[in-house]
């Protein structure tokens, strides 16, 4: 037998069909692969922690609330959808780890894209949110490809893949469009909402209309509780982040606050 064909026969050996979870699994717990994807999230928040604690320590408040409630808010949905579709056809093989860290890249980029974001809020023209962007769409594009594949192998709950996976590319066009025509932040901000509520859709509908998918209750109840954990770790370590850059702003030291002897 060939190389080639040895290769070949490896890799469809280690191929599991995605034909769905069982949901009433007992002993379910989040694989080492979910904890890996969580702590690519957990890096994201702290680069946005970063970037919030600057913008407050600078005065610029609007900008901080604005840029670090929309970063929170894509790793957050990014991150919802990734663990539901785990939980209901996660196969653990090489084409599901495969995508997965393409997501992890794309995350990654998006964490780049943050200092951009907050320095045209700044500047107040229009929002720079372009590599950004790019992440998300690379993280969005490989959750695209997870529910074809379900789609595919799981007959009886094609309807629901595909509508999961229409409603992420229709978004996508859309965020696309504003990667390269940059608009001012008053309209961008509105489309953003706008392409968010056709992701939201795609959920609804393919839970509530098209019979749903086979998602673990007690395995998304741990995933959740542990993305809590970390987004509250990450939120200790921007208010340690503002309050280090607010006392180097005003230059507050334990020297200037101990009171003088002076003699009388």
């Amino acid at each position: 037998m060939s190389t080639s064909a040895s290769v070949t026969k490896a890799l469809q050996h280690h191929l599991r069909r995605m034909s769905g979870r069982d949901p009433q699994e007992t002993h379910r717990v989040a694989s080492s692969l979910e904890l890996l994807f969580d702590l690519t999230f957990a890096t994201c928040f702290a680069f946005a922690a970063t970037q919030l604690a600057h913008a407050l320590a600078a005065g610029h408040y609007s900008t901080a609330l604005i840029g670090f409630g929309f970063a929170s808010f894509c790793i957050c949905w990014a991150w919802t959808n990734f663990s539901w579709f785990a939980s209901a056809y996660d196969t653990d093989d090489w084409i599901f780890r495969i995508a997965t860290m393409v997501q992890m890249a794309g995350v990654l980029v998006l964490a780049i894209g943050l200092p951009r974001l907050f320095s045209s809020l700044e500047q107040g023209q229009h929002l720079d949110a372009s590599v950004m962007v790019l992440g998300y769409v690379i993280m969005r594009v490989a959750m695209i490809f997870q529910w074809l594949r379900a789609a595919k192998q799981d007959p009886s709950r094609r309807r629901a893949c595909i509508t999961y996976a229409v409603s992420i590319a229709v978004a996508q066009l859309g965020w696309i469009a504003l990667f390269f025509f940059p608009l001012s932040i008053d309209v961008t901000i509105t489309l953003f909402f706008l392409w968010f509520l056709v992701e939201f859709a795609g959920p609804i509908f393919a839970e509530r209309r098209d019979g749903g998918t086979p998602w673990h209750a007690e395995h998304i109840s741990e995933r959740y509780s542990l993305f809590a954990i970390i987004a509250l770790g990450e939120g200790l370590v921007g208010t340690v982040a503002a309050l280090s850059a607010e006392m180097e702003h005003v230059g507050w030291t334990l020297e200037s606050n101990r009171p003088s002897n002076t003699s009388s």
